[in-house]
């Protein structure tokens, strides 16, 4: 385990801690890096980590333990606690927040939100910027991930309880249960063995940035460590904080693997449930697997995919099964030929729209995965190819004749995903739609017809009404105009509409100047020159 975990501390991918423990015995508990970079500090296995995303659990065992004093259902709706929500949050029930199947608006995507995130709030100033934005849907019918669900129910455990947040997950799960090194974090009060976050920048590693841990709330804001951790799995899954139709209410999905707070996924007869989280300078994984009690816990300082990698080939040790780490893989020869049968364009299911690219450009196979850049692969056999940018692997079947591979399946974070092939047509008509868009990458060139587009859609918005026929039908578009409609609405008046450049990831985008100030409008288009989706950002 030490080896894997080593593999990515040596690739300047990962600080932190990781804990793998069967029951209650420890496996493995090491930590890696500096606590501080500009101290040199080194970590131990007792530094604290801001969580991220896995407060959630807290934050849902919180409403489950009110539950079980009889102060709330979490069938009960919103607007119990909140008389005053608005009427479009009148089918939303805590069950819902729970889920994130409220559809209420994600205000992390704001456009106001990076002047927000600095400063100080309270749970009450955090709905009250929520509440007049529009639903993203029906409630129940469809899922999104959605910190102020989470927002929200921290405003009910303090409205339902009489205490603040801090005092109640501290008071009713913390204290309890002996973990001393878990809560709420500040950024004034002065936490012993609290460790500093840190991002990759252009020129090598640098401090993360600010965030006021009154913004994340129930939804991210406390810290803990690898053993305080391990005692919360320990008694949650060991009957000590709930009651068992609690806890099966707490790990039962709803849509797409998502329980309370938890993703609940099975890989043939293993079961897991789990969290990730991600804030500035953190990124950590909490995964438990319930059929031989397997706890494992990654805490990572410095922001990136490891946590969750480390976390997946750290429970398949412990399972038994064999890890080959990316620089332990070697590469093999294989001719033009050889390769030629694997090109082609394979789609994601489940994800409309969303296809790989496998291209060869001489002898070196390439992968693109929707509006990502192009990855070089590299053949580990006749049949298996691996990246080296990232730990994954591309597995093709064996040919059958044919000479076109049918599928690929993408074996990465533990998944196996299946992609079919598409036929000649339709994959010539993608491939022909990616060359143009590297071309306009290249030349930052707008689509055809983009700036029509985007001149009447911005003035649509902000006179309230949007164009069904300009929106490609099933596109995310469709979602989003209630919000985009509030937004450009809050810019003012349209002066001028000008095109500025081509994203890496697809989007036209355009400088806008209005009565309020300038702001961003991006849009995607379809190849039949549909509008797929649009964002705003103000410009500071």
């Amino acid at each position: 385990m030490d080896q894997i975990v080593q593999s990515y501390v040596g690739a300047h991918q990962f600080m932190g801690s990781a804990l793998v423990a069967r029951g209650d015995q420890v496996i493995f508990n090491k930590a890696y890096g500096s606590a501080n970079l500009e101290w040199d500090v080194p970590n131990t296995p007792n530094t604290k980590f801001r969580l991220g995303s896995v407060t959630k659990q807290f934050t849902a065992a919180s409403i489950l333990l009110l539950e079980e004093r009889c102060k709330l259902s979490v069938n009960d709706p919103l607007k119990k606690f909140m008389p005053d929500a608005p009427a479009a949050w009148d089918k939303v029930t805590l069950f819902h927040l729970l889920t994130h199947t409220s559809g209420v608006a994600e205000f992390t995507s704001f456009p106001d939100y990076p002047k927000i995130e600095p400063f100080a709030t309270t749970p009450a100033k955090l709905v009250a910027l929520i509440r007049d934005k529009p639903v993203d849907f029906e409630p129940g019918t469809d899922w999104k991930y959605d910190n102020s669900g989470y927002v929200l129910l921290t405003y009910v455990i303090e409205k339902v309880s009489g205490d603040s947040y801090e005092k109640f997950v501290r008071e009713n799960i913390f204290n309890p249960l002996g973990m001393k090194d878990t809560g709420y974090d500040s950024n004034s009060a002065i936490i012993p063995h609290r460790v500093a976050g840190y991002t990759n920048g252009r020129d090598g590693m640098e401090n993360a940035g600010f965030i006021h841990m009154s913004i994340p709330q129930g939804a991210g804001a406390l810290y803990s460590t690898t053993g305080d951790l391990l005692k919360w799995e320990q008694a949650l899954f060991g009957g000590k904080v709930l009651k068992p139709a609690s806890l099966d209410k707490m790990t039962t999905p709803f849509k797409n693997n998502y329980a309370f707070g938890l993703d609940v996924t099975t890989s043939g007869e293993r079961k897991k449930i789990s969290h990730g989280g991600g804030i500035e300078g953190f990124n950590t994984d909490l995964s438990y697997y319930p059929n031989d009690k397997l706890t494992v816990v990654v805490l990572a300082k410095l922001n990136g995919p490891a946590a969750d990698d480390l976390a997946v080939k750290l429970a398949a040790v412990a399972h038994g099964e064999t890890v080959a780490l990316t620089g332990e893989r070697k590469e093999i020869a294989l001719d033009t030929k050889a390769l030629g049968r694997f090109v082609g364009v394979y789609r994601m299911p489940g994800a409309a729209g969303t296809t790989m690219v496998v291209a060869l450009h001489g002898n070196q196979l390439t992968s693109k995965l929707g509006n990502q850049s192009a990855l070089p692969i590299f053949p580990q056999s006749d049949t298996l190819f691996f990246l080296k940018v990232v730990d994954a692997q591309l597995e093709f079947p064996k040919d059958d004749g044919s000479g076109k591979a049918s599928q690929v399946t993408l074996h990465q974070n533990g998944r196996d995903i299946t992609l079919p092939r598409l036929d000649d047509a339709e994959a010539r008509k993608i491939t022909d739609a990616a060359a143009a868009f590297a071309k306009r990458l290249k030349d930052q060139t707008p689509a055809p017809g983009s700036m029509e587009a985007a001149s009447k859609m911005i003035r649509d918005l902000f006179d309230g009404k949007a164009d069904e026929t300009m929106m490609s039908p099933g596109a995310p578009i469709h979602q989003q105009v209630a919000r985009l409609k509030s937004e450009v609405a809050g810019f003012g008046a349209i002066e001028k509409i000008a095109f500025q450049g081509v994203g890496p990831g697809g989007a036209d985008i355009y400088a806008v100047k209005s009565a309020n100030g300038a702001w961003e409008f991006r849009i995607w288009l379809t190849a039949d020159g549909k509008l797929e989706q649009a964002s705003t950002r103000p410009v500071q």
